[in-house]
Parts: C-alpha cells; sequence; structure tokens
C-alpha cells in the first residue's frame, strides 16, 4: 500500500480525535465516509503533513511525514485540497495559482507558466484567469482549490470534501477528473456525498468517533444492507431509518416495515446501516 495509518491518534485538548486508527489504500480513488465529528478532516490534515498526530505512525509514498526531511520530500510529491481553502481575495486567478507554483518549487518561469495554464484547464477556469478571486463564485473558488492541488502532477492527491459548491454538472466533470487521476497516482477522497463514492471510488473506507470501522469497495458497503431494505406503501413506524421518496411511498433500512417488499440496497443503505442515528 503506498499510504498507511497504524494506531494514529491525536487528541484536541482533552478530546480524542483519532482513536488509535488504522487504515492502508494504494493506487485509485479511495473514498471517505464518516458523518460530522468522525475525525475524517484531522486524518487528511495528519496525511498532507498540515498537523502532527501525537502517537502512532504513518507512512506515505515510503516516507514519513513525523520526520522532518521525509516530511519536506513528501509535500513535494503531494496535492492537498484541505476542506476549508484560504485565497487571497485581491489575487487574479492566475496570480493565486501561480504563487502556489511557486510555493511548490516550480522555480522555471516558462515550465511554470505551462503548469499553470494546464490545471486552470483541467478544471476549467482558462477563461477567467484574470478574474479577482472575490468576484468568483462558490464552485468556481473550489475549483481554484482543486487547480492550486492539481500542480506538479503529485503522486498522492488529498481531496477534503471537493464537490462542496459544484452544480451538478461541475460534480459530473470532477467525477470524470479523478477517474482519470486515480488510474495513474493515489487519491484520498473524503466526502458526504454517496453517489460520489459508488461513481468513482474502487474502495472505500467509513469512520466513526475516530476509528475505522469499515473497508472494502462499494459494492461489499452496499452489501453490508442485504436483506435489510425495503420499499412500502405505508409509512413504517419501527424501521431503524425511513424517508418518503419522490414518488410517495416509503424507504427503509433496518427493521421490516408492514408490507414492505425488500429491494436491492445501495451504498448509502450500507452507510446508514453501519452507523445508523449518526450518519
Amino acid at each position: 500500500m503506498n499510504v498507511s495509518a497504524t494506531a494514529l491518534t491525536k487528541r484536541y485538548g482533552r478530546k480524542l480525535v483519532l482513536d488509535g486508527l488504522d487504515l492502508s489504500f494504494g493506487r485509485g480513488v479511495t473514498g471517505l465516509l464518516g458523518p460530522n465529528g468522525a475525525g475524517k478532516t484531522t486524518l487528511l490534515r495528519c496525511l498532507a503533513t498540515t498537523l502532527a498526530h501525537d502517537e502512532g505512525r504513518i507512512r506515505a509514498l515510503g516516507l514519513d511525514p513525523a520526520d522532518r526531511s521525509d516530511q519536506l520530500a513528501l509535500r513535494r510529491r503531494l496535492g492537498y485540497l484541505p476542506q476549508n481553502p484560504g485565497f487571497y481575495p485581491h489575487f487574479t486567478v492566475w496570480e493565486l495559482v501561480e504563487y502556489m507554483a511557486i510555493l511548490k518549487e516550480l522555480n522555471d518561469r516558462r515550465e511554470r507558466h505551462r503548469e499553470i495554464r494546464r490545471v486552470l484547464a483541467e478544471v476549467e477556469l482558462a477563461d477567467v484567469s484574470r478574474q479577482r478571486v472575490r468576484k468568483l463564485s462558490g464552485g468556481m473558488r473550489q475549483r481554484l482549490a482543486l487547480a492550486q492541488a492539481l500542480l506538479g502532477e503529485p503522486e498522492l492527491l488529498i481531496l477534503d470534501e471537493p464537490t462542496v459548491g459544484l452544480d451538478p454538472s461541475q460534480r459530473v466533470r470532477f467525477r470524470s477528473l479523478v477517474s482519470r487521476l486515480g488510474a495513474g497516482r493515489t487519491v484520498l477522497l473524503s466526502t458526504h456525498q454517496t453517489e460520489d463514492v459508488a461513481a468513482l471510488c474502487e474502495r472505500v473506507a467509513v469512520m466513526r468517533e475516530g476509528r475505522v470501522v469499515f473497508e472494502g469497495t462499494p459494492g461489499e458497503l452496499a452489501a453490508v444492507a442485504s436483506g435489510q431494505v425495503w420499499i412500502s406503501t405505508a409509512e413504517p413506524s419501527r424501521a431503524d431509518l425511513s424517508w418518503r421518496t419522490a414518488d410517495g411511498r416509503f424507504r427503509s433500512v433496518g427493521t421490516a416495515p408492514p408490507g414492505g417488499a425488500p429491494v436491492e440496497p445501495g451504498v448509502e443503505d450500507g452507510y446508514l446501516l453501519l452507523l445508523g442515528a449518526p450518519a
């Protein structure tokens, strides 16, 4: 595996955020699911070298982020899109990406500009490269954050909630881009969107209370709910989880409702059953 975390622990004061977490993943796209407060962002920050863990061990691309020289080498080989990327609002799109490219040690001006044009084209921002960041929509800012993460063709790409603010068509294009990227590198994608996981992830890990409680394929996650998903016309009274669908029927996960007909489970069903109310 290209990346592994073993017995990883992180505390904020008295709060235990990562509780002896174990996770490993390799080339391709791995999805990371979990409710708010599960520790997903903290894990990604530790893997991206922006936050030091307290106990345990990380190995990424054969390097140890806790070692100062390894940390610098790893930063040269990874791209990171944080959950809340900060921007300089008075910069233009081009200026911001060029600033990040200089920080990533793309020192040759001609090669740097070629790389900036490439990543802006990848995220469909080439036509607004001279526009001020403060004038961009939320979706454009998210694509700008992805552009800087793609600088330098990173071997490891860590994406925290990358589809936030994207409209449906942009999300489809994002999935296409990430699936292409995952063909030749290691991608870890944290998301609340189970449909993104089902659409583009070869593997998925589910976190709860600082631990990984499931690792496998999206199909295996869906199979967690096998035989425990029903459709009924009457509103269930005892189902563990249920909701009214667009056609007026009710989908239930957990306890079978009266008159319920079994249906094939999906990734979301397995995720909901695995975590219950916290999901």
